[in-house]
């Protein structure tokens, strides 16, 4: 049953979402400052400001939010998914497939979205082939598709390595900037925000049997719950979830892995909280990271990914301490 600290934590939340906004649209190598930024937004006329807000700024501060928000949800799908407390949105692979596609597109040298279509295009046949292959006579169990995963990541890393090593020099800082994940091209469009909410609306459906799933697939099939068909939904819905994401920025790590853990341990365990909290959490942390990625050696930047990894490391492990140990 959802209390009244679950809506005071999503409020807290949506405020954080605003904030983070702000704090995105005013920072980079131009400080433009949260008040001006309100005016420019209020109609105010700004010039080289406005320009620099309306093209850059907020398409950037959408991107953040909605490829945080994606691999946010994602990893929640995940964990209970493969009830493995460490799986999050790459461990099957999905990134890796992304990454090949995309490289390879790199040193082709095609740009823009020819990257981010190939991208995708990777993603989704990784996709297929981790699904295809962890089958097995018309069946298939969390244990096989997570250990199917692990090898397919390990056969894209050797791709993706081939690749760096063979690729010109003017090539390989492009291709190591996607792979730590890298905002300063990105601009997420419609399609993008479409799946997100199409994802939300999707899990929210399911999340009363999500509550039940986590305990266990013996508990959930004894409560009517189908199985098969629900991990079914929730690979799909994941994999779809983290190849947008995975489109948008390239790989950024320790969100989809970090944010659930945390929103669990402010209390928000049931599904149909930690759903909508993880999307609002999820997309603020990013924007704060790609504000931080953006200003610390200013004019250059930082990929996002390092930031997150600078935050997610010490975040995980704290989080690893406060948690206590399952009995027996």
């Amino acid at each position: 049953m959802i209390q009244r600290h679950h809506y005071i934590l999503l409020a807290l939340l949506l405020a954080l979402t605003v904030g983070s906004f702000l704090v995105s649209f005013s920072s980079g190598s131009v400080d433009l400052g949260i008040g001006t930024v309100l005016q420019l937004l209020f109609g105010a006329e700004g010039g080289l400001e406005q320009q620099i807000l309306f093209e850059l700024r907020i398409p950037r501060s959408i991107a953040a939010f909605l490829s945080g928000a994606l691999l946010s949800l994602s990893g929640v799908i995940m964990q209970v998914l493969l009830r493995n407390p460490l799986a999050d949105p790459y461990i099957l692979g999905i990134s890796g497939g992304a990454a090949v596609a995309a490289l390879a597109s790199i040193l082709l040298g095609f740009s823009g979205l020819w990257i981010s279509n190939a991208a995708f295009g990777g993603a989704m046949l990784s996709i297929l082939i981790v699904f295809g292959l962890a089958r097995s006579q018309n069946s298939w169990s969390a244990t096989r598709l997570l250990l199917t995963g692990v090898v397919i990541s390990a056969g894209w890393g050797a791709m993706i390595n081939i690749l760096l090593t063979t690729s010109a020099n003017n090539s390989v800082y492009s291709m190591l900037f996607w792979l730590m994940g890298d905002l300063s091209q990105s601009s997420a469009g419609l399609p993008s925000a479409f799946v997100l909410l199409g994802g939300f609306v999707l899990m929210m459906a399911v999340a009363p049997s999500l509550n039940v799933l986590s305990r266990g697939d013996l508990q959930a099939a004894s409560l009517g719950v189908n199985v098969a068909r629900l991990k079914l939904i929730l690979y799909f819905s994941a994999s779809v979830l983290t190849a947008c994401a995975v489109t948008i920025a390239g790989s950024i790590g320790f969100v989809g892995l970090v944010i659930p853990h945390m929103l669990r341990l402010l209390g928000a365990r049931d599904h149909r909280v930690l759903i909508p909290a993880s999307i609002l959490l999820g997309g603020s942390f990013l924007m704060i990271a790609d504000s931080f990625a953006r200003s610390i050696i200013a004019p250059q930047q930082l990929p996002v990914g390092v930031v997150t990894a600078i935050i997610g490391v010490p975040a995980f492990l704290l989080i690893l301490r406060r948690t206590k140990p399952a009995p027996g």
